[in-house]
């Protein structure tokens, strides 16, 4: 009878500390760049599973969500496309100064489903004259965007082009219209290409990085997460070794801390 009241109190101590645990558990809110949106799944997957806690990602362009966040979106970390943002946030005292950090760095390609309209193997051989629209982020929200109309101009193409251009709100809408087959071809995001099947990736070249300033992407924690236990953890996993491997499975430079 002993033993069993034993085990009985054994399995309650248990429960308890199962029940501690899941109070523990928190929550944190991730706004994400669009274009990192895919590999900010897989990482929320890890991190769910290493620490309980639990990851909500909003996705959207660079500058919709830091305008947001100015305006007291009840985001917790901030992963975007760019460094401006980070940076303005942390000015106007609505992230956390010295959380800002590098997470990763981009590529640009040009690509289509369909033959390129090149006379060469590179963006500079870039054929005005089989362009009938051209697919790009619109530069005033998007960092890819931006180094698009960056890359063009030094090439004399911005306008060559003018006027043939459809502008997504982000990556993501760029990707899609590209994908569609509704323009000739796209400007995106490298990493955006880690979702297709091998024998759906179409034909891409890469924009040298020397055409555009760095796409560097900048992390930060929200002024709002100070205190919030889940969102310092999230922003420590994203500088570890675990996350720096799925950043650079999906296309990107891993820059770190």
């Amino acid at each position: 009878m002993k033993k069993i009241a034993l085990n009985w109190l054994v399995a309650g101590m248990i429960l308890l500390a199962l029940s501690a645990d899941s109070a523990r558990a928190g929550e944190v809110v991730v706004a994400v760049a669009t274009n990192f949106l895919l590999p900010a799944r897989d990482i929320s997957a890890e991190f769910e599973k290493d620490t309980g806690h639990s990851v909500v990602l909003v996705a959207g362009a660079t500058g919709k969500l830091a305008t947001q966040i100015l305006a007291g979106a009840p985001f917790d970390v901030f992963l975007a496309a760019d460094q401006a943002r980070p940076e303005l946030l942390i000015d106007k005292q609505a992230a956390v100064a010295g959380s800002r950090f590098t997470y990763a760095t981009g590529t640009l390609v040009l690509w289509s489903r369909d033959r390129l309209p090149l006379t060469g193997s590179e963006l500079g051989s870039l054929d005005a004259t089989r362009v009938s629209r051209i697919a790009m982020a619109n530069p005033k929200l998007a960092p890819y965007g931006l180094a698009a109309e960056q890359a063009l101009d030094r090439l004399g193409l911005l306008k060559a082009l003018a006027g043939r251009f459809v502008y997504g709100e982000n990556i993501g809408q760029t990707f899609a219209m590209a994908a569609s087959r509704n323009v000739t071809a796209g400007l995106i995001a490298k990493s955006q290409l880690a979702s297709l099947a091998e024998d759906q990736r179409g034909h891409w070249i890469d924009v040298p990085g020397s055409l555009h300033e760095p796409i560097l992407q900048d992390g930060v924690l929200i002024m709002r997460a100070g205190d919030n236990t889940a969102a310092r953890l999230f922003m420590s996993f994203m500088k570890s070794d675990k996350v720096a491997g799925i950043i650079s499975r999906f296309g990107y430079g891993v820059s770190r801390p």
